[in-house]
């Protein structure tokens, strides 16, 4: 069995780390740089940046900060946020990111995920899914511009295209469980992980140990993200890592 990853994110607002819940209601928690450092430190297997106001701003991700990062840590590093053409892709990853994530630019143009593996590598292309479930209970909608815009296109449909096109893997996030602390969405994460070919990242509604133990296991995901409870020293990586190891769940000790 593979090992399963636990990867921070810091979600970038004017250049400080923020945190909310269902995607509003931000606050400060640190300063990027010092904070990524610190991850590195505390044993993440990876972290992600996600500049979260880039694309409903239509400016363009602030790329010295991602060099400021890539230079302080030495895990890998995906990068987001108004990310919309091969260029930028180019900027990011001379700048030091490993993979670059895409979303509403994805949305808009799916054959952007297509050229961009064909230039880079599948392995450099992530697609980010910011995912709720729709009214009637049944299934799930895809948003663009940080969770603002419904596009009405299911969920499920979308990972599979992206898979198709050349992502190499899926940033896969519940807008209902975001920031609760009441677990990741179970059958959201199984259900893509089982209809595609590439790891899942779960994220969204991290709370306890427990709930990275249930995702990485029923919930078939290769990765779970989280952020509040490592932000606000809640949970420790090392102790999480150390639960799951002795829950019989490989991971980097």
């Amino acid at each position: 069995m593979l090992t399963k990853r636990i990867i921070p994110c810091l979600d970038i607002k004017d250049g400080r780390v923020v945190k909310g819940i269902n995607f509003v209601n931000l606050r400060d928690a640190g300063d990027p740089v010092e904070t990524a450092s610190a991850y590195d430190r505390a044993g993440a297997d990876e972290l992600v940046f996600l500049d979260i106001t880039a694309s409903s701003d239509a400016r363009e991700i602030k790329a010295d900060l991602v060099r400021k990062i890539s230079e302080a840590i030495f895990i890998p590093f995906t990068v987001g946020g108004g990310i919309r053409t091969i260029d930028d892709f180019k900027v990011i990853l001379r700048e030091g990111a490993d993979k670059v994530a895409v979303n509403s630019a994805a949305i808009m143009d799916p054959d952007l995920i297509a050229r961009a593996a064909d230039k880079f590598g599948s392995q450099c292309v992530v697609v980010a899914i910011d995912a709720k479930r729709r009214p009637d209970g049944k299934g799930w909608n895809i948003f663009k511009n940080g969770g603002r815009i419904d596009m009405g296109i299911d969920a499920v449909e979308w990972a599979e295209k992206a898979y198709r096109l050349g992502a190499g893997e899926i940033l896969l996030t519940s807008m209902d469980c975001d920031g609760t602390k009441d677990g990741y969405d179970m059958e959201l994460t199984r259900t893509i992980s089982e209809r595609v070919g590439i790891p899942v990242i779960a994220s969204g509604g991290a709370g306890k140990k427990e709930h990275f133990r249930d995702v990485l296991t029923d919930g078939k995901a290769d990765a779970a993200l989280a952020a509040t409870l490592f932000h606000y020293k809640e949970l420790e990586i090392s102790d999480l890592k150390k639960y799951l190891s002795d829950e019989g769940i490989p991971v980097r000790i």
